[in-house]
C-alpha cells in the first residue's frame, strides 16, 4: 500500500471538508462538525433573542405602509399618528464628493445613497447605489421617537434653508425638524468631505405643559435579497451584525430573524448594529454610554429590520434633550473602520484565521503602496510567501522527487505480492527504510502551509481594496471573472504541468483522476475573481519552477504519459 498516496488524499479529503465547513459557518450555516454553531460569535449571556429584541420594538413603526405583510404586528396606536400615512413630502438630495444621498422630509428617511467612488457590479457604466427603495430593492435607514404621538420616520418634517452641495467647504447640513404629541424633534444630518460617515443629531424638545419620556430608535431596514452580481462559487456573507463591549461581534443572516433565531445582545451602553453584504457596510453607531435595547425584527415578507432603542428619560416642559449617533455607510476599508468604532472593523470578516489574515493584508497593502497595483502587489505577496514557506516547500519537492525515483521499484513490488497486501506493506516500509525515505515527507509541509493560504484566499476575496481595481490589460476589475478566461486557462494548464511532475499514482483509476483535476478545477475558476485566479496561477507557477529545480537536480525527470 503506497502510505504517502493515501495520506495526501486523506489530507485532501478533510481540507476539502474543513472549507466546505468554513464556507458554510461564514454563511451562517450550521457547522458539520459542530451541530448547532455558525460563524458567530457566542451568543450574549442571559436572555439574547429576536422575541426578547422584538418585545422592545413593539412600538417601532413599520418601514412603509406598502411593506406591510401578512403576519406582521401592527404598531400600537400611539407610535403612528393617524395623519403620518397620508404625509407627503419631498426628496432632498445631499451630494459630496463621495456620497449623493436622497432624504425623504416625509420621517426624515435616508431613501438612497449612491457611492461616486465606487461602480455598479451588474453595470459598471453606473455607481454603485447602497440604500434604495425601489420595486425591487428596500434598503432603509429611519430614526423616530416612540412612547407618545411623537415625530417619528413617517411623520412630516421640513427642512430649513441651507446649502445641498458640497463645493469649496469641509461639510454640508440638513436639518429636519417635526411637532407632533407637544413634542419637537430636529433631525440634523451632517456629511463631510471624504468622509462615508453622517452625523445624525436628534434633539429633542418638551414643547408641552407636562413631562414627556420618549424614546429614540435607529434602525437600518433592507430586504433578504443577496446584493446584484454575487458570483458563483464566491458566496459571501448578507445579513445584521450587532457588536457590544460585553458580547462582542455577533452576526447571523436574515433566515434566522425571520425564524425568531437570531441570537444576540439585547441590552448594553455601547457598541453598534449594521447591515453586512460584500464589501460593503452599513452601522448605526450611538453614542457611547447611552443604555439601549437592540432588537432585530421580520417587519414584512422579506424584510428585516436591526436597531437599537435608547431611553431619553424624563424631559421637563420647555427642556430639550440631544442624543448624537453616526451612521456609517461605505465600503468595508480596515482602516477607516477601526477609526470609527471599536470592533467595527471586523465586518470585514476573515473567518477562524483572522490572527494570520490581518498580518498578510496590512502586508499587502505595504507592497501596494510602493508599486500602486493591486494586481501586481498579488503577485509580489504570492511571491514573498513562497519565499516565507521556501524550505518547506523544498523539503516536500526532494520527498515528492526521491518517491518518483523509487517508482520503478514501488511498481515491482506490488506486481510480485498484489495478491499479498500484508507482504507487499512490509516490502514497501523496507524500500522506504533502504531509500531513506519518508512517506510523510512531501505532505507535513504542505499540511503546514495550508492556513496561510486560506487566509490568503480570505484576504483577496473580502478586500474591497481590489474591487474594480485594474491590473493589466484586459483585467479591468480584480474582483470580476476574467472577461476572456485566460488565467483560468493559464490556471488549467499550471495545474496539468504540476500533475505531470508528480509522482505517478499507481492505482490507474487514481491516475486518470488526477489528470482531469486540472479541467475540473479551471471550470470553478472560471467563475472566480480574477485577482484570486491570478494569485493561484502565480503560485503555481512559482511551484512549478522550484520542483522542476529540485526534481532535476536529484535526477528524477518528468513523468512520462
Amino acid at each position: 500500500m503506497d502510505i504517502k498516496r493515501t495520506v495526501l488524499w486523506v489530507v485532501f479529503s478533510v481540507s476539502l471538508l474543513f472549507l466546505w465547513d468554513q464556507w458554510q459557518r461564514h454563511n451562517g450555516q450550521p457547522s458539520l462538525f459542530f451541530p448547532g454553531t455558525a460563524q458567530t460569535a457566542p451568543a450574549a449571556s442571559g436572555p439574547a433573542n429576536a422575541a426578547a429584541g422584538a418585545s422592545a420594538s413593539a412600538d417601532v413603526p413599520q418601514a412603509s405602509a406598502s411593506a406591510a405583510g401578512a403576519g406582521t404586528a401592527a404598531p400600537s396606536a400611539s407610535a403612528v399618528p393617524a395623519t403620518a400615512a397620508d404625509a407627503k413630502g419631498e426628496i432632498i438630495t445631499i451630494t459630496t464628493d463621495v456620497v449623493k444621498a436622497d432624504i425623504d422630509t416625509v420621517g426624515g428617511e435616508l431613501k438612497r445613497l449612491e457611492l461616486l467612488k465606487h461602480k455598479d457590479t451588474v453595470d459598471p457604466t453606473k455607481n454603485l447605489v447602497l440604500f434604495d427603495s425601489s420595486a425591487t430593492r428596500t434598503y432603509l435607514a429611519e430614526t423616530g421617537l416612540i412612547g407618545g404621538p411623537f415625530p417619528n420616520h413617517k411623520s412630516p418634517f421640513t427642512a430649513l434653508p441651507g446649502v445641498r452641495t458640497l463645493d469649496n467647504g469641509n461639510q454640508v447640513q440638513l436639518v429636519l425638524e417635526s411637532t407632533e404629541g407637544g413634542v419637537k424633534l430636529t433631525k440634523t444630518f451632517t456629511f463631510k468631505r471624504g468622509d462615508y460617515s453622517i452625523d445624525v443629531k436628534h434633539t429633542v424638545t418638551n414643547e408641552s405643559g407636562a413631562p414627556v419620556s420618549p424614546s429614540l430608535y435607529l434602525q437600518l431596514v433592507r430586504d433578504g435579497n443577496a446584493p446584484e452580481g454575487e458570483q458563483r462559487f464566491v458566496h459571501t456573507f448578507t445579513g445584521a451584525s450587532v457588536y457590544t463591549e460585553g458580547s462582542k461581534f455577533q452576526k447571523f443572516p436574515f433566515d434566522k430573524i425571520e425564524s425568531g433565531k437570531a441570537e444576540h445582545a439585547t441590552k448594553a451602553d455601547d457598541g453598534w448594529f449594521a447591515l453586512i453584504q460584500h464589501y460593503f457596510v452599513s452601522a448605526f453607531i450611538p453614542q457611547d454610554k447611552a443604555p439601549r435595547e437592540i432588537f432585530t425584527k421580520k417587519i414584512a415578507t422579506n424584510l428585516y429590520a436591526v436597531g437599537n432603542i435608547l431611553p431619553l428619560g424624563t424631559i421637563a416642559p420647555g427642556a430639550s434633550v440631544t442624543m448624537d449617533a453616526r451612521l456609517y455607510s461605505g465600503p468595508e476599508i480596515q482602516s477607516d473602520l477601526e477609526a470609527i468604532a471599536p470592533g467595527l472593523e471586523l465586518v470585514k470578516d476573515y473567518g477562524w484565521l483572522t490572527i494570520i489574515a490581518k498580518p498578510i493584508f496590512w502586508l499587502m497593502t505595504q507592497i501596494h503602496k510602493v508599486l500602486g497595483n493591486w494586481g501586481f502587489t498579488i503577485i509580489a505577496l504570492t511571491v514573498l510567501i513562497k519565499l516565507a514557506f521556501f524550505p518547506l516547500s523544498a523539503a516536500s519537492y526532494r520527498s515528492m522527487a526521491k518517491m518518483k525515483l523509487v517508482t520503478p521499484k514501488m511498481t515491482a513490488i506490488r506486481e510480485r505480492f498484489k495478491s499479498e497486501p500484508q507482504k507487499m506493506n512490509q516490502a514497501m516500509m523496507e524500500l522506504y527504510k533502504t531509500e531513506k525515505i519518508n512517506p510523510l515527507g512531501g505532505c507535513l509541509p504542505i499540511v503546514i502551509q495550508i492556513p496561510v493560504f486560506i487566509s490568503l484566499y480570505w484576504v483577496l476575496l473580502a478586500s474591497v481594496e481590489i474591487r474594480n481595481a485594474p491590473w493589466i490589460g484586459w483585467i479591468h476589475d480584480l474582483a470580476a471573472p476574467d472577461p476572456f478566461y485566460i488565467l483560468p486557462v493559464l490556471m488549467a494548464v499550471s495545474m496539468f504541468i504540476q500533475t505531470k511532475l508528480n509522482p505517478t499514482p499507481p492505482d490507474p483509476m487514481q491516475a486518470k483522476v488526477m489528470m482531469f483535476m486540472p479541467l475540473i478545477f479551471s471550470v470553478m475558476f472560471f467563475f472566480f475573481p480574477s485577482g484570486l485566479v491570478l494569485y493561484w496561477v502565480t503560485n503555481n507557477v512559482l511551484s512549478i519552477a522550484q520542483q522542476w529545480v529540485i526534481t532535476r537536480k536529484m535526477g528524477a525527470g518528468p513523468t512520462k504519459a
